[in-house]
């Protein structure tokens, strides 16, 4: 697994490279003639790096945005390339009919990508509507600070963003909200800097909160246990990979 990413070095690659890229292609190599499953394929950073080492890839992702750059890979690679909307914790089930699978690659996380187009919502540097959905359905991170009470939504900052502080910022957005719904990225990245203050070079106080909430937004740590369950599923004997 890789965390998203860094610029894009290469003129033929997506916008952003994977930062464990080369490691995950060693692991898999050689890789001729294997089937990948690329679980969250994003600007298609693995899937392109895969496909040039000769696998065929699978490609998955719930983020409709992504259409784009898995058209170009279906053209550039015609015939080694699928790519099927949904989220990664279907992999088993999406991908089944296109086996046998000999590995799965996940890189989890936001991406800089999402985080650089401010109508998504993920970015707390961004003026945008507080939204946060990687599928852009379901519940929104709005919907979460204007209904939750203080008491789970605290809870949540402190489960999904480790924010010793959360009580606090609750509060203080509990009570903003009587005024008026919290609508906006920047509206609540004020919120949570009035509640805990920012000391020079110290990260942004928004930050934890913001990772909180993305990650209930999209379930992330349900979908990763789901996912990690499939890919055992698909996968046979020794990972799939032939001795």
């Amino acid at each position: 697994m890789g965390k998203r990413s860094v610029p894009e070095t290469s003129q033929n690659a997506g916008p952003h490279v994977p930062v464990l890229l080369d490691e995950v292609l060693a692991a898999l190599s050689p890789l001729s003639g294997k089937r990948i499953v690329d679980g969250t394929f994003g600007a298609g950073g693995y899937s392109r790096a895969l496909l040039e080492a000769g696998a065929v890839v699978i490609a998955i992702d719930r983020d409709p945005s992504v259409k784009p750059f898995a058209d170009a890979l279906m053209a550039e690679f015609e015939g080694r390339f699928i790519f099927v909307a949904g989220t990664f914790s279907e992999l088993d089930s999406l991908a089944a009919e296109h086996g046998p699978i000999h590995g799965v690659v996940l890189d989890i996380g936001v991406s800089s990508m999402q985080l650089d187009q401010p109508e998504r919502g993920f970015s707390f540097m961004r003026e945008g509507p507080l939204d946060m959905r990687m599928s852009g359905v379901g519940e929104s991170a709005a919907d979460l600070v204007n209904t939750l009470d203080a008491e789970p939504l605290a809870n949540l900052l402190y489960a999904f963003g480790e924010e010793r502080k959360s009580r606090r910022i609750a509060q203080f957005i509990v009570a903003a909200r009587e005024t008026a719904p919290i609508r906006t990225t920047l509206e609540l990245a004020r919120i949570i800097e009035k509640a805990i203050g920012r000391k020079p070079g110290d990260a942004h106080p928004a930050t934890r909160s913001f990772q909180a909430l993305r990650i209930a937004v999209n379930a992330e740590f349900e979908q990763l246990v789901e996912a990690l369950f499939a890919a055992e599923r698909l996968l046979g004997e020794g990972g799939g990979w032939p001795s």
